[in-house]
């Protein structure tokens, strides 16, 4: 018999992926075979000719399982579905069918299933099928993934555990993740006694880490929707800082952090040339992750050409310098297939912090 958890979330970015990354590495090392599904995939992709959530694409990558990939993702959210739905053009139980369907074919291929809701427990009402009603008609026990904090945890896990409990899921698990580090000790020490007294096991998972965090170039591209050109070589380089090019080139290059993606308007022929050449020296090549180049005008001929030579990465897109700086600050770094040093390294931190026999005993 399968035994089988459903990952879910306070909110978006709690880290809910990471944590079934972590979960599937772990689970791996126990049992022969492990499954992954993400009932309502509202972010599609396609993948090997199926539009499929982005999360069940990564997973059927990474974990060698691309032909279960259509049973990993039942119900994709593309443009126009919750509207086709609202609209009765598609039949009201078709998304509990599909989902209910798929998790029983994945229950007779694996030994362990992972499933992942997305976003709060009410994503997914839409079309009849949120995060809780899915945990209660699969039966399976949900593990309830929060940020860091004491106030805003406590209050976001006792608004989802009420449309959970209304729904009749049954939560096993609250997981603290994204922990400040210097905080970690008293934030846990505090949420033990607010969630005292009740049926839970209360756990924690991993520290804030801006490894995690930040986006790779390649991310950037694909969230711009433009190329990435220079040197292939540094397309999973991570960007750790987002700046605007808006002073002098002195002091622009002089305040560079440590692998920073810079933001240039393509008139700034002084700025964009200074930027490539130091793209061979080593001390600025650590600083200067790469190029941003917006605007309209058309880079000069000779600036480009020098940007070419240099084999500096960048991305050259037709909004303003300060549209994509506020676009990219707000981004959300989300881990891709490609991403391997990053699912290593999440392998590596969850088997020192995550107690997966402590869970699986009280699945």
């Amino acid at each position: 018999m399968c035994r089988k958890i459903f990952i879910g979330a306070t909110g978006q970015h709690c880290g809910k992926t990471t944590i079934s990354l972590s979960l599937m590495h772990l689970a791996l090392k126990k049992y022969g075979r492990v499954g992954f599904m993400k009932p309502i995939g509202p972010k599609w992709t396609e993948f090997n000719g199926t539009i499929v959530d982005k999360d069940a694409a990564m997973f059927s990558s990474v974990f060698g399982v691309e032909g279960d990939v259509a049973l990993m993702s039942p119900v994709t959210l593309t443009p126009g579905t919750t509207r086709r739905y609202l609209d009765g053009d598609i039949d009201s139980l078709a998304p509990r069918k599909a989902i209910r369907f798929a998790c029983d074919e994945l229950e007779k291929k694996y030994d362990f299933l992972i499933i992942e809701g997305a976003g709060h427990g009410g994503v997914g009402s839409v079309v009849g099928m949120n995060n809780a009603q899915i945990a209660a008609e699969l039966n399976a026990p949900v593990l309830l993934v929060t940020g860091g904090g004491i106030g805003n945890v406590v209050d976001a896990v006792e608004l989802n555990l009420a449309l959970y409990q209304r729904e009749k899921a049954d939560v096993r698990f609250i997981m603290a993740n994204k922990l400040v580090p210097a905080k970690r000790e008293n934030t846990l020490g505090y949420l033990e006694k607010a969630f005292a007294g009740r049926n839970l096991m209360f756990t924690s998972a991993f520290d804030y880490l801006p490894t995690l965090a930040d986006p790779t170039l390649l991310h950037i591209a694909d969230l711009l929707g433009r190329p990435l050109n220079g040197d292939p070589a540094d397309r999973k380089r991570l960007c750790h800082t987002i700046q605007l090019g808006a002073a002098s080139s002195q002091r622009v290059i002089d305040n560079l952090d440590d692998s920073t993606l810079l933001i240039v308007t393509s008139s700034r022929d002084e700025l964009l040339v200074t930027a490539s050449s130091l793209h061979h020296i080593p001390e600025y090549k650590k600083k200067l992750a790469g190029l941003v180049i917006g605007g309209h005008v058309a880079v000069s001929d000779i600036t480009q050409r020098i940007i070419d030579d240099s084999n500096i990465p960048y991305i050259r897109i037709v909004e303003t310098s300060s549209e994509v700086f506020y676009q990219l600050r707000e981004h959300v770094s989300k881990i891709g297939p490609e991403d391997r040093e990053k699912i290593e390294l999440i392998n590596s931190i969850a088997e020192r912090h995550i107690d997966f026999d402590a869970i699986d005993a009280m699945i």
